[in-house]
Order: structure tokens, then C-alpha cells, then sequence
């Protein structure tokens, strides 16, 4: 499985903020925003901080996408 983030840059265009600005209100470092842009996994800390910052829940800002080959039963 992949995951997404797309849902966290729509949340900050509706917002009216940057990356950078994420950053300094969730108090996590370029390197989490850069793996975020990425679309690469961060800890779970960032992402509740993340969360708490924007005021939302997990599934608002990020989603698993299927890939092939990996089915779950």
C-alpha cells in the first residue's frame, strides 16, 4: 500500500497556507514536510500534530492507496 496526502495540500489551499507555514504552526521539521510532499510515510507524531494544528482527523489528511500485488485478506 501506498499512502497519500493529497487531502492535507487541499486542507492547506482552503486554509490559505504554505508548507512553510504548516511547519512552523505543527512544530515539525523541513525534513517531515519534504517526506509529506513526498509522499513518503512520517511517524505517527507528526501526523497527530499535523492534525491538532489543522484541527482534524487522520483520515482528512492522508489516505492508503491499494498497489498492486498487496492484497489483504
Amino acid at each position: 500500500m501506498e499512502v497519500s496526502y493529497k487531502k492535507l495540500w487541499k486542507i492547506l489551499i482552503d486554509k490559505d497556507m504554505k508548507k512553510k507555514d504548516l511547519q512552523a504552526a505543527a512544530g515539525i521539521s523541513w525534513a517531515s514536510v519534504t517526506k509529506l510532499s513526498k509522499g513518503e510515510t512520517v511517524s505517527m507524531e507528526v501526523l497527530m500534530k499535523v492534525c491538532k494544528t489543522l484541527n482534524c482527523d487522520i483520515g482528512d489528511i492522508m489516505e492508503l492507496i491499494p498497489t498492486e500485488g498487496n492484497e489483504t485478506t
